[in-house]
């Protein structure tokens, strides 16, 4: 059976899955397109996948092929994919040892770009601070290109945060260029252990945070360039604490 009216109820609740509301308000999110849906199936949380009338995907998940018009209507990009899937958000209160604070992050862009730099240096918890953009976002979740799906996702206010890492005797790091020490210059022990806090995109980590932090970091640069955009600054600064941890 191929669904062909814009009418349909479950086109309707893909369609309001565009909404931050409606993802919060169902623990449910989609994906669009093969890399994003295979990616979601192998780590067991896609939970259907709408495919254009006429494809088949083969994997073991129930498919329900939809026309063209109605993966336009659902997608959130100009041209449309062959598949959407849909999948349910994981809660995960896991906290490691090499954890990424985000705060008031923005950008979608930004956000998934920092979350694959995550993975790839190794990060093993991120937290999500409040007033952040929604890491379930289309925007975001294709930005991440799929890593979304591998590293634990936290949601938790910073201001509660700060005191249970204190009691854990994980040091809290934060960027700021004027007082900082070089990244490069920290411990081997500094680097297996800490919790980072990565602030906005034009203010930065909030004043509150950086007083409760234990020690300011920095990337050392060129006089000409004020500033590095937040994603590429995160990216650099995980890599190098990563590399005694290889």
């Amino acid at each position: 059976m191929v669904i062909t009216s814009l009418d349909n109820e479950k086109v309707k609740y893909y369609y309001k899955l565009q909404k931050k509301k409606y993802r919060d308000i169902n623990s449910e999110f989609m994906v669009e397109g093969e890399h994003l849906v295979l990616e979601a199936y192998k780590a067991g949380v896609l939970k259907e996948v709408l495919l254009e009338e006429g494809d088949v995907l083969p994997i073991n998940t129930e498919q329900i092929e939809v026309t063209k018009d109605i993966l336009k209507k659902i997608s959130t990009l100009n041209s449309p994919p062959k598949m959407i899937g849909l999948c349910k958000k994981t809660i995960d209160t896991t906290i490691g040892k090499r954890i990424l604070i985000i705060d008031e992050v923005q950008d979608p862009g930004n956000m998934g770009t920092i979350i694959r730099s995550a993975v790839a240096f190794n990060i093993d918890t991120i937290i999500i601070g409040d007033n952040t953009v929604d890491v379930y976002s289309p925007k975001v979740v294709r930005a991440t290109q799929g890593m979304i799906f591998h590293v634990p996702i936290v949601f938790y206010s910073i201001d509660k945060l700060i005191p249970i890492l204190k009691k854990l005797k994980i040091p809290v790091f934060a960027t700021n260029v004027k007082y900082g020490e070089e990244v490069k210059n920290l411990s081997y022990e500094e680097r297996k252990t800490f919790a980072l806090i990565i602030g906005n995109e034009g203010n930065g980590v909030n004043p509150k945070y950086l007083e409760n932090s234990d020690k300011f970091i920095y990337i050392p640069m060129n006089d000409v360039v004020e500033s590095l955009n937040v994603a590429v600054a995160t990216s650099i600064i995980l890599y190098e604490m990563d590399k005694d941890n290889e």
